[in-house]
């Protein structure tokens, strides 16, 4: 059983349809579940899935695959789910595991083996296909050379069948989860309500004195009541001049009366990631100054949100909002015309104060998969998130929402959830 409501098999079963139709004639793709990697002596990491492989089968558990093999003339292996084979022992120690109806339950698989019949139920069938599929962690974000499960099991393959095409899946995943389904935008909105929750607790808690971390357990109590996993990412709790280290993590300061507060967390809930931030008075009241930066950041936001529609690229997007920025940054003195006409281009003078990109794709991962040189296209889910950070003054702001593109505009996903300086002040009133 799982802490969250059950997504409807209906989402994977469609996925899975859409995945086989990009697949080359005569092909076989296999997709592996993560697994459960090793911290420290006996202990491990929470368990997290494998995004394409729960994007795909809705399965979440460690030692799993799924076979598609739409061409096989064995029915079986058309689309086949092979789970881990519990018992009693394992029953004790760790739990339940799937079983074979409830494996169908999750997937709307019909065709389930054990994993430890993977090998010997799928060399015959991988003798019949042309073309094999397989997928790697292919995020443009990803920087970690660390060996998986993917990379190890790729290695494997070629060894394995050395005379086959081996084809990336990662392209048509890409382009295929950042589009999202209506089911995947209410599991999405669950997780933005969860934020909003938290988010109204922190402003009520928030006060002099207190500590970065005593902020960050509130904010979990909230998401784990919730129903949500976890945090979807490390979250930023970071008060004062700590604003201005974008990914600050540290949580260890000091709440002071008369700084401000940011906070950029998001809740992981059935898998799909929430992310938000928020910028608000440690003592409940913004000063003329941080009201007129905030007020700023704010008004680039609504700007910038206006620009995400169909057919526009990401790149040229940041650019626009950058131009919206630069303009704010001179209303605040932050920047000079003469700045600007002796900025190096490669440094504009804007990035002095607003180092960042505005939006990135989100979904299942909090920087979700996405072809970010094509045009933006409805179904599309982006983070807006501009951001004005200024060490000198000890003032960091940054405020984001969720961005749902559409063929009429664009949907703020979080648009509920109070954002204006005289609402927060109202709240922590």
């Amino acid at each position: 059983m799982k802490r969250y409501k059950a997504i409807d098999k209906k989402l994977f079963i469609e996925n899975r349809e859409r995945f086989r139709k990009q697949m080359k004639p005569k092909s076989i793709a296999i997709f592996n579940s993560n697994e459960v990697m090793p911290r420290n002596g006996d202990a491990s990491y929470d368990y997290k899935q494998n995004s394409d492989m729960y994007w795909i089968t809705g399965i979440d558990q460690e030692d799993c695959a799924v076979v598609l093999f739409p061409d096989c003339p064995v029915e079986a292996y058309r689309e086949a789910l092979f789970i881990r084979r519990t018992n009693a022992t394992i029953a004790v120690w760790e739990g339940h595991k799937y079983n074979k109806e409830e494996a169908f339950a999750a997937s709307g698989i019909k065709n389930i083996f054990w994993m430890d019949e993977f090998e010997t139920n799928t060399r015959a069938i991988i003798l019949m296909a042309q073309n094999i599929y397989l997928t790697l962690n292919e995020n443009d974000r990803n920087s970690n050379s660390f060996l998986t499960k993917d990379i190890a099991f790729v290695k494997q393959m070629k060894e394995k069948f050395p005379l086959h095409n081996f084809e990336r899946a990662a392209p048509i995943t890409q382009r295929l989860r950042s589009i999202k389904q209506p089911l995947e935008i209410e599991t999405m909105k669950i997780a933005a309500g969860i934020s909003e929750k938290m988010l109204k607790r922190v402003l009520k808690f928030t006060k002099p004195g207190v500590t970065e971390y005593e902020v960050e357990a509130e904010v979990i109590h909230e998401f784990l009541r919730n129903g949500a996993a976890g945090h979807s990412f490390t979250p930023i709790v970071a008060s004062g001049k700590n604003a201005c280290v974008l990914h600050y993590i540290d949580n260890a300061g000091v709440c002071g009366d008369g700084e401000l507060l940011l906070l950029d967390t998001g809740a992981d809930y059935a898998n799909y990631a929430s992310d938000m931030t928020r910028t608000f008075p440690v003592n409940g009241k913004f000063t003329a100054r941080q009201k007129e930066v905030y007020n700023a950041v704010l008004r680039v936001m609504r700007a910038a949100i206006k620009l995400l529609k169909p057919g526009v690229l990401l790149m040229e997007y940041h650019d626009q909002v950058c131009k919206i920025m630069e303009k704010e940054l001179l209303d605040l003195k932050l920047i000079t015309q003469d700045d600007i006409k002796n900025q190096d281009p490669a440094w504009p003078a804007f990035k002095k104060y607003y180092m960042h990109g505005t939006s990135h794709f989100l979904g299942i991962d909090v920087h979700d998969v996405g072809m970010r040189y094509e045009p933006m296209q409805a179904g599309m889910t982006f983070s807006c998130e501009p951001g004005i950070y200024i060490p000198e003054e000890g003032i960091g702001i940054r405020l984001e929402n969720e961005i749902l593109i559409t063929e009429n505009g664009c949907i703020d996903l979080m648009a509920h959830i109070p954002i204006e300086a005289d609402e927060i002040e109202a709240m922590m009133k």
